[in-house]
C-alpha cells in the first residue's frame, strides 16, 4: 500500500464510495511522494462504473468532497469539466472525470470524450507524471502505473506514454515541460523523447506566450537552469522561443583569433547567480514544491533574466580588429534596447521588471570596467547614483560575469571589485548618493530667477548633479545654491527680489 500521508484522500475516497465512483490520486502528487518533496496540489480523478463515468463526475466529487472537508466555495469549469476548491490548510484539490482527447493540427485545446483510468494515464505528459493511487476504501492505497513510471522516477528519466512525436505535437507545451523539469528535478530526457522534441520544436509555435513564459519562468526558477536552457538550445527550442539567446552560440574565429562561446559564457553567469542566491539565508533548497519553490524565488527571478539577457546585444556589434581581435563595442546598449520588445513579445510585465532588467544590462560593464581602471571617487559615485537601490543587484551579476579560464586574471577582477565594493559602501555613507536628488530642484530655480521653464533651468540642474558627483562641491542645498547663482549669473540671469521685501 502506497500511503501518500495526506489525511483529506481518505475522505476524498470515502465519498467517492458514497457516490459511487472509483477515485484517484494522480500526476505530481505521486510523483512528488516518491521524490520527498512536498505537494500542495493535488490532482483526483475519477471514474464511474459504466463507460467511465462522464467527464463532469468531476465536478460531482468535488462538491462532495469540499462540504466533508470544509473546504472553500468549488471552482466549477464546465467547459473542461473540471473543478476545484482550497482546503482550510492550503491544499488546492483539482477534480476531473476520466477521458481521452484528441487534438486538430493547429490547436493544442483538445476534443474530449468519456474515458478510462488507462485512457487518462495515456494522455499524460510522462510516465512520471502518469502514477495513480486508488483511494476508494477497499484498495486504498494501490498504486497504478501502466508505464512503467516507478521505474523512470528511480532512474531518474522522462519519457512519454504514448509514441513521443504523437504526445508532443498534440500539445507541444509538453516539450517545455520536459525541459522543465530537467531543470527542477535534474532528470535525464530519455533518447527517443528528445529527438522528438527536436522534430517538434516549430510546433511550440501554436502555444500562447503567457504558457510558454510560465514555463521558462519556472525553469529559470529551477536550481539549476541551465540545464533545461542547454536542453532547449540542443533542441531548437531556444531559436523558437528565445531566437536571441539562441544566436548567442558560436565561436567564430578569423586570422587563428577566436572568441569565448556567448551562450556557454551567459550560462555560466546563470548559474553563478543560482550560485550566490542559494547562499542567502531566505533560498530553500530544491526540495520545496514547484508552487512554493517558484514564489520565494519570484523577487529573484528577474536578476536571472538579466543574467540570461547581458550579451543578447554581443552578436548585433561583434567585429574583428586586426590589433584589437573581436570587440563588442556598444553590446550594453544594444542589448539594454533589446530587452522592451523581448519582453512584450514573451508577455512578461512591462512596469518596473523590465526596467530593472534593462538597467541591469544597460550598466553590466560598468563596475567591469571601474575594477580594470583606476577607481575614482567620480566614477563610483556615478555608478551609484544610475544604479540607485538596484546596485547590490548589479554587483553581483558583475561579479558572476567573471567567467575568464586565467586565474590570475580572476583574482585580479575579485580583488578589484572589493575596492570598488568598499567605495560604494564609503561614498554611500558620506555623499548619500543612492537614488539622490539635486539639493536644488527645477522649482527653485524658476522661482529664484522669476523665470518659466527653458534650456538654462536644464543647464544649471545638471551642472548641480554633476558638481556633486564629480564631489567638487557637497551634496548640500548652501552649497548647491551658491554654484546656482554663480552658474546663472554667466548665463545672465538675476534674482527677483523676494516678494514682501
Amino acid at each position: 500500500m502506497i500511503d501518500l500521508q495526506i489525511p483529506q484522500l481518505r475522505t476524498i475516497g470515502l465519498e467517492a464510495d458514497r457516490l459511487g465512483l472509483d477515485a484517484y490520486a494522480i500526476g505530481g502528487i505521486v510523483r512528488d511522494h516518491f521524490l520527498q518533496r512536498p505537494c500542495t496540489d493535488i490532482d483526483i480523478l475519477c471514474v464511474g462504473h459504466e463507460q467511465g463515468g462522464g467527464v463532469h463526475i468531476g465536478i460531482e466529487l468535488a462538491h462532495a468532497a469540499s462540504a466533508a472537508l470544509g473546504g472553500s466555495t468549488v471552482a466549477v469549469f464546465k467547459t473542461f469539466g473540471t473543478a476545484s476548491f482550497h482546503t482550510p490548510d492550503g491544499l488546492e484539490i483539482e477534480f476531473v472525470g476520466a477521458r481521452r482527447e484528441s487534438y486538430s493540427h493547429d490547436s493544442r485545446k483538445p476534443i474530449v470524450e468519456n474515458g478510462t483510468l488507462e485512457d487518462d494515464q495515456r494522455r499524460r505528459d510522462f510516465t512520471v507524471n502518469a502514477l495513480a493511487v486508488c483511494l476508494n476504501a477497499d484498495r486504498y492505497g494501490t498504486l497504478l502505473d501502466p508505464f512503467g513510471g516507478l521505474h523512470d522516477l528511480d532512474s531518474g528519466l522522462l519519457r512519454t506514454p504514448l509514441d513521443p512525436d504523437i504526445t508532443f505535437s498534440d500539445d507541444p507545451l509538453r516539450m517545455m515541460r520536459a525541459v522543465r523539469f530537467a531543470s527542477q528535478l535534474g532528470f535525464r530526457i530519455d533518447e527517443a523523447t528528445f529527438e522528438a522534441i527536436g522534430r517538434n520544436a516549430a510546433r511550440i509555435g501554436i502555444v500562447s506566450a503567457e504558457r510558454v513564459t510560465t514555463e521558462l519562468n519556472k525553469i529559470l526558477a529551477s536550481p539549476s537552469p541551465s540545464i533545461g536552457l542547454k536542453l532547449m538550445q540542443r533542441s531548437g527550442l531556444m531559436q523558437q522561443v528565445l531566437p536571441e539567446v539562441a544566436a548567442l552560440q558560436g565561436v567564430e574565429t578569423v586570422d587563428g583569433r577566436g572568441h569565448k562561446d556567448i551562450f556557454y559564457h551567459t550560462m555560466q553567469v546563470l548559474d553563478n547567480i543560482v550560485q550566490t542566491q542559494s547562499q542567502a539565508p531566505q533560498n530553500k533548497s530544491s526540495a520545496t514544491s514547484d508552487n512554493a519553490q517558484f514564489s520565494i524565488l519570484n523577487s529573484q527571478l528577474y536578476l536571472r533574466w538579466a543574467a540570461l539577457l547581458h550579451d543578447i546585444g554581443k552578436p548585433g556589434v561583434k567585429r574583428y580588429d586586426p590589433k584589437q581581435g573581436w570587440t563588442f563595442h556598444g553590446h550594453e546598449a544594444r542589448g539594454s534596447h533589446m530587452v522592451r520588445r523581448l519582453f512584450r513579445r514573451l508577455r512578461l510585465p512591462m512596469g518596473a521588471e523590465m526596467r530593472y532588467v534593462e538597467k541591469l544590462v544597460m550598466l553590466h560593464m560598468r563596475p567591469i570596467i571601474l575594477s580594470e581602471e583606476e577607481v575614482t571617487d567620480s566614477a563610483v559615485r556615478r555608478l551609484l547614483f544610475e544604479a540607485g537601490d538596484d546596485i547590490d543587484d548589479l554587483m553581483a551579476l558583475c561579479n558572476a560575469d567573471i567567467t575568464s579560464k586565467n586565474p590570475e586574471k580572476v583574482r585580479r577582477h575579485k580583488a578589484n571589485f572589493e575596492l570598488v565594493k568598499r567605495k560604494l559602501v564609503d561614498l554611500e555613507e558620506r555623499d548619500r548618493i543612492r537614488n539622490f536628488q539635486p539639493p536644488i530642484g527645477g522649482e527653485e530655480i524658476m522661482a529664484t530667477f522669476g523665470i518659466g521653464p527653458c534650456h538654462e533651468v536644464g543647464i544649471i540642474k545638471d551642472a548641480i548633479k554633476d558638481a556633486i558627483l564629480d564631489g567638487r562641491i557637497p551634496n548640500e542645498h548652501e552649497a548647491a545654491r551658491q554654484m546656482m547663482l554663480n552658474l546663472a549669473e554667466g548665463l545672465g540671469l538675476k534674482p527677483v527680489p523676494a516678494s514682501g521685501k
